[in-house]
């Protein structure tokens, strides 16, 4: 009875996405730690993990096994080196990722939240 809430695409991917923000904001905060030291390279979610979250969405795989499904962090191909000595971090822009990733966080968090009050109107009957 719980199961179909839990196992909807909505929650799934709702879920997968929280779990990649606050892993995105981990990889925020090591960026921005590590902005000053020499050959640093910038991390983030690997990109393989939004490849495959719209792939099991399609195919409807995203509500059988979308637990299954983790984001990792990899170094940021797509950074350039914006000092000599090869860091590829910009505190600027990592400032900017960090407020997006802020709002896209709380977003999701509703998200979730919202699917949890749904159970709960539906066991107790009451929705707060």
């Amino acid at each position: 009875m719980v199961d179909p809430i839990f196992q909807s695409d909505t929650y799934q991917l709702a879920s997968r996405l929280l779990d990649a923000s606050a892993l995105r904001q981990e990889a925020i905060a090591s960026n921005i730690a590590n902005a000053e030291s020499p050959g640093y390279h910038r991390l983030d979610v690997s990109p393989d993990f939004a490849d495959q979250l719209k792939s099991r969405l399609a195919t409807g795989e995203l509500s059988r096994g979308g637990a299954a499904l983790k984001p990792v962090l990899a170094e940021d191909a797509k950074a350039q080196t914006v000092r000599p000595d090869g860091n590829t971090v910009d505190i600027e822009n990592e400032l900017l990722a960090m407020n997006r990733n802020a709002v896209e966080h709380d977003y999701l968090a509703e998200v979730v939240t919202y699917n949890i009050k749904q159970l709960k109107l539906a066991v107790t009957g009451t929705g707060s």
